[in-house]
């Protein structure tokens, strides 16, 4: 069965005559005619008796009619319901965040201030997920936006190499890349023994002491005075504003790194999904803007 030709049926009946409902839908009066011929046919019943002057419901037409009625009520309804969803932006996002980036979870308070009635599920990994096998809308990356998926630059940053004030008194402060195998070290963990910094136009590989996969370890060493480490920005800034670590090798720094949010490639983009990504470049963007600057 036709549910379009059911819905025309309906406003035929209605409306009272073919002529009214073309006039009122816009259908020519010859299409309305054989489409509800059409559905008579599917049917197997007849659901109107038809005269030069008016149309009357048969007994199946009446019967037929309180059901489509329901039917079409239920469906405008519906329309209504998603209207007043794409007004009111909600629903849920699953995102994906790399560990210790402080600084998304100051913008995802703002997102949802801005936008109460959105919920975020949130999963914090170091991998990359596979978007479509975890569930994931959007997920931020830095560089390698990895295969198969559609990605978004939507700023970059440098890492600091950072020490204390207490370190620099007790080792003295660096002033080219190979006085930093001569201090302790610690790292975010590359492999098991090594680390290669690109400082400039130099490389250097350390032997760090400690290796880990977080970087709020790293400072949490550096604030301490045990080690040189680099850092993201967005976790140092504070830190060298308040006197509590200072940037070293500034001549040399490190390479830029992209950041970008990455979203499966096959999959259409709800409202949702393209509100945030836009909402996320122009946060980034003043973001990054504030690091370069301070």
């Amino acid at each position: 069965m036709d549910l379009n030709a059911a819905a025309l049926f309906v406003k035929v009946v209605s409306y009272g005559s073919f002529s009214a409902t073309s006039r009122q839908t816009g259908v020519p009066v010859a299409t309305v005619s054989r489409r509800i011929a059409e559905l008579e046919k599917s049917l197997g019943f007849r659901l109107l008796e038809r005269t030069t002057r008016y149309l009357r419901l048969t007994d199946a037409g009446t019967a037929f009619y309180d059901c489509a009625l329901r039917g079409v009520d239920a469906f405008e309804t519906g329309l209504a319901v998603l209207e007043n969803h794409q007004q009111t932006l909600a629903g849920t996002l699953r995102l994906s965040l790399p560990p210790a980036f402080v600084p998304w979870r100051q913008l995802l308070r703002e997102f949802q201030r801005r936008y109460p009635h959105v919920k975020v599920d949130l999963f914090v990994t170091e991998r990359q997920v596979n978007l479509i096998e975890d569930g994931i809308d959007v997920a931020l990356r830095v560089g390698d936006p990895g295969g198969d998926v559609i990605s978004q630059e939507i700023g970059d940053y440098r890492h600091i190499l950072t020490v204390s004030p207490t370190f620099i008194q007790q080792y003295g402060e660096p002033t080219r890349p190979a006085d930093l195998l001569e201090l302790p070290y610690a790292s975010w963990r590359v492999s098991a023994s090594a680390a290669t910094l690109q400082l400039a136009n130099q490389q250097i590989e350390l032997r760090p002491y400690l290796q880990t996969n977080d970087y709020l370890h790293l400072l949490e060493l550096a604030l301490a005075g045990d080690c040189v480490t680099e850092l993201p920005p967005f976790l140092a800034q504070v830190h060298i504003i308040n006197g509590r670590l200072k940037p070293i090798l500034s001549r040399y720094p490190l390479p830029v790194r992209q950041l970008m949010l990455v979203y499966p490639g096959r999959k259409q983009l709800s409202r949702l999904v393209k509100t945030y990504i836009d909402f996320c470049a122009r946060w980034v963007d003043e973001l990054c803007q504030s690091l370069k600057t301070s």
